[in-house]
């Protein structure tokens, strides 16, 4: 290894041990390039929350995906993030907005802490949910919208790894499937995949120190320094593949 070698994997290991908090990608622009999906997750979302009583926000993560939604929340809205990195962030950036934030995690099994028939609209953009546990919370005709990573979501970037996909049956079907178990009626289903571009390593690490279960559980950059300085020689931008998919439901 050549002290240039060395030189860049010390950068790198600094630039992936920096604290990470929220989902604000704000920081990527110009470097991370990202095709979208044919839907708008937040335009769906507008379409029912004016007329709801009450929302339920699923893994808000830091809150700013609810909060651009603002003027078209109820009073009566609610949000649970389970990662715990988040969790105070979440909860001081709603808390002005009157929207209280529980601490709940579905993968890990937990149920929500609200009773039967609570909500018009329950929501959950990128985090896990238990498909009966939303099935209970909602009131009859209510709505559950949810946009999901894919489990083979940057699968060619986890085989730089040499490491298998974390969420496997995280997909269109077996999500439905659970949905229509349920007892709610699917009213759309979309599936998608795209392209994203990195400008570098440092800045892939910076991104993917905001989701660490895309890597290996046994992860740091000195570890997987080989696999890295094969991913910087590459002459090409650093492309893999993203994918989606949108599931909108209704109680009967």
């Amino acid at each position: 290894m050549t002290d240039h070698d060395q030189e860049l994997i010390d950068e790198w290991a600094q630039r992936f041990s920096e604290p990470s908090t929220g989902w604000s990608f704000a920081s990527f622009e110009g470097k991370v390039r990202s095709e979208n999906p044919p839907w708008s997750y937040t335009d769906l979302a507008r379409r029912f929350l004016p007329a709801a009583r009450s929302v339920l926000d699923l893994g808000t993560g830091g809150g700013e995906q609810l909060l651009g939604l603002a003027e078209v929340l109820p009073p009566d809205t609610h949000a649970t993030e389970g990662w715990k990195p988040n969790v105070a962030v979440a909860r001081a950036a709603l808390a002005p907005h009157g929207i209280d934030l529980v601490a709940h995690s579905a993968e890990r099994g937990e149920h929500l802490p609200y009773p039967d028939g609570r909500f018009d609209v329950v929501m959950s953009r990128h985090a896990a949910f238990d498909a009966a546990d939303v099935a209970r919370v909602l009131r009859p005709g209510g709505v559950f919208l949810t946009q999901q990573v894919d489990g083979r979501n940057l699968v060619d970037l986890s085989t730089v790894f040499g490491a298998d996909p974390v969420y496997p049956d995280t997909t269109l079907e077996v999500c439905r499937q659970q949905v229509v178990d349920a007892g709610l009626v699917v009213e759309e289903a979309q599936e998608w995949s795209g392209s994203i571009r990195f400008a570098d390593v440092a800045t892939l690490l910076s991104y993917l120190r905001m989701m660490p279960w895309q890597l290996p559980g046994d992860f740091t950059v000195k570890r997987y320094a080989s696999a890295l300085l094969r991913l910087q020689q590459r002459a090409a931008p650093l492309t893999f593949t993203e994918v989606r998919f949108l599931l909108l439901a209704r109680r009967r």
